[in-house]
């Protein structure tokens, strides 16, 4: 019974993402497939639980620039804002709740240890379906789920079917979330800055401004923030200077697609070093052996 359950989501979860990447495949299949964003420098911005406050939430949809946003399941406001933010040409993810370490609220949606295979895949496949305009997911909390292989394979199994990308939050060092997408060929990525794990302006402009130094250090970056007042003047205030600043801020799935390109540079800058290296050996021998003869 619970496997027929699991098929209709999953069916339902498949027909829906199909029709909303419909016209977007229809571009890539006339030759219109994006390439490579001119500026050297990138970052993504995801705003993160948004669903549940009305008035905050509103306020964060209105940022300027290509920010991200990451809805939590099953939440009074997620489809009217959902709806909007991708009327306004935004990104929308999915937050996905998952249980922590320490004993914290999951609310709706929330994925835990003690679930069995198909209450798992039920539950996320749910909260899948609840969110109109998915690209991605990420992880609300999540530090003891993370960390488990087997929740792990559960969800990239998922993610796969459904062709949604995955960004570690990466809540806990032992996080296995990414290696294990990997496995799946789920596209994947992680977070690199906290912009507000401190609630104040000071500390969110600090790391901000690490956000942008690593940016700078590996060619592209990914930050989270949360819909606090101080967090949102902060970005209000602070987003509009990343252009003048060389830094292009893109949508999570475009930065993803900025750090594969990147990788592959300089794995052929590697190469290439490497080769040159190799002639400028081989070079040598020879002009030794000329010498010495």
């Amino acid at each position: 019974m619970t496997q027929k359950i699991i098929t209709t989501i999953r069916s339902a979860a498949l027909l829906l993402l199909g029709l909303l990447s419909a016209s977007s495949n229809q571009s890539f299949a006339a030759g219109n497939t994006p390439g490579p964003e001119k500026a050297s420098v990138f970052v993504a911005i995801i705003i993160d639980d948004l669903g549940y406050k009305y008035t905050e939430d509103h306020r964060a949809l209105n940022l300027p620039g290509a920010v991200t946003y990451a809805f939590l399941p099953h939440t009074p406001y997620v489809k009217e804002l959902a709806d909007k933010a991708y009327t306004s040409g935004r990104e929308i993810m999915l937050h996905l709740p998952m249980q922590a370490i320490e004993p914290q609220y999951l609310g709706p949606g929330g994925l835990t240890e003690d679930m069995n295979r198909e209450e798992f895949k039920i539950s996320l496949l749910k909260s899948i379906v609840s969110l109109p305009h998915l690209k991605g997911v990420n992880n609300h909390m999540g530090s003891l789920i993370t960390s488990r292989s087997t929740q792990m394979k559960w969800l990239m199994e998922e993610l796969a079917r459904t062709n949604l990308f995955f960004i570690d939050s990466r809540t806990t060092a032992d996080t296995v979330a990414e290696q294990t997408a990997k496995k799946f060929n789920v596209t994947h990525s992680h977070r690199n800055v906290f912009l507000d794990h401190v609630h104040n302006r000071p500390a969110i402009e600090f790391q901000f401004d690490e956000l942008i130094k690593v940016a700078r250090k590996k060619g592209a970056a990914i930050a989270i923030g949360h819909p606090f007042p101080e967090t949102l003047a902060v970005l209000e205030q602070r987003i509009p200077e990343l252009k003048k600043a060389g830094i292009h801020l893109i949508a999570a799935s475009k930065l993803i697609h900025q750090q594969h390109l990147i990788a592959i540079a300089r794995h052929k800058e590697l190469l290439k070093n490497g080769t040159n290296l190799t002639q400028n050996l081989k070079l040598d021998k020879v002009k030794s052996t000329l010498i010495n003869n």
